[in-house]
């Protein structure tokens, strides 16, 4: 067994990525950008706790393995999206290094990935209507019968619709990082792997919801404490956070196939384009290192099919 084969076996995750960062190429031949290799980086550690879980490791796991992780993670991956295909990518990738390598013989997912094919348009991105927008902004509002838990859920989804954040962002702020008494009241959004930091300023329907969360917060824990704890850990975990979100849209009457933060999101970034934002501006404000995701919005309104090649 060579030095290389050795340290994919003995320490997987720096093996895997000193390789990402020195050779991995994707289909044009040219190193990943770094958001691309944070995400991959992210996606092996997934797969690789797997296989860990089944006692097997990267010599060792087959087809039936791969089967078996989408099987048990589908449940997990947004509908509509490409998370499968790019799964099998990478593992595609990752099983021609091993064998480069000589740390296996057999390419794992070569079966698989041949029955694999890319859409050739985009789903169009799921949001809340108008309508629907304002009966949740209307449902984010504080009522004098509310409990502490009835109160953490609308301050909960009044932030997620008043900044379009993401989910992990939403679940690492800091409760100074909300600023409700600035002009105009912000969140400020640190930085997050690829992308940057940034400010973005809060909803006015919002307001008044959080500033009272953000005040019954500092009643508890000092300034740099996360601004939503978790009950059971220290922070509200993703499937809580998935939990709330989907009653909350239930509760006023919205139904998807996604009913997840994405929502959310994806509605508050239509917001701005109906309010005039352009594109450059409602991207960065979402911090997208792209335009990609704001186009496929604006064709939303526009009426436009969403090419996956463009």
């Amino acid at each position: 067994m060579n030095a290389a084969s050795s340290r994919w076996l003995h320490d997987p995750e720096n093996a895997y990525a000193d390789w990402q960062e020195r050779e991995a190429v994707g289909a044009d031949r040219r190193l990943f950008s770094a958001r691309s290799i944070v995400q991959h980086r992210a996606m092996f550690r997934r797969f690789l706790r797997f296989l860990i879980g089944r006692g097997v490791n990267l010599a060792s796991f087959d087809a039936t393995h791969v089967e078996a992780f989408f099987a048990e993670s589908e449940q997990r991956f947004l509908p509509g999206t490409t998370t499968r295909l790019r799964y099998l990518k990478l593992l595609d990738r990752l099983s021609r290094q091993l064998i480069a390598d000589q740390v296996r013989r057999e390419h794992p997912v070569a079966e698989l990935l041949a029955d694999a094919h890319w859409p050739t348009t985009e789903p169009v991105p799921l949001y809340m209507p108008p309508d629907a927008d304002l009966r949740l902004q209307q449902w984010a509002q504080a009522d004098p019968g509310d409990d502490a838990a009835a109160r953490r859920d609308k301050a909960i989804v009044a932030m997620l619709l008043a900044t379009g954040v993401t989910a992990i962002e939403f679940r690492t702020a800091r409760t100074e990082d909300l600023r409700t008494d600035g002009r105009p009241p912000y969140l400020h959004v640190g930085e997050h792997g690829p992308r940057p930091a940034r400010t973005v300023a809060l909803e006015a329907f919002a307001i008044p919801l959080l500033t009272d969360w953000r005040a019954r917060r500092l009643r508890d824990d000092p300034p740099n404490a996360l601004l939503f704890p978790g009950d059971r850990g220290p922070d509200v975990s993703a499937a809580a956070l998935c939990r709330i979100v989907r009653q909350a849209l239930l509760d006023v009457g919205f139904s998807a196939p996604d009913m997840s933060p994405r929502v959310l999101r994806n509605t508050w970034g239509r917001r701005r384009l109906l309010a005039g934002d352009d594109h450059q501006n409602v991207s960065r404000l979402m911090g997208l290192t792209s335009s990609r995701t704001v186009v496929r919005l604006q064709r939303t309104i526009d009426g436009g099919v969403v090419d996956a090649r463009d």
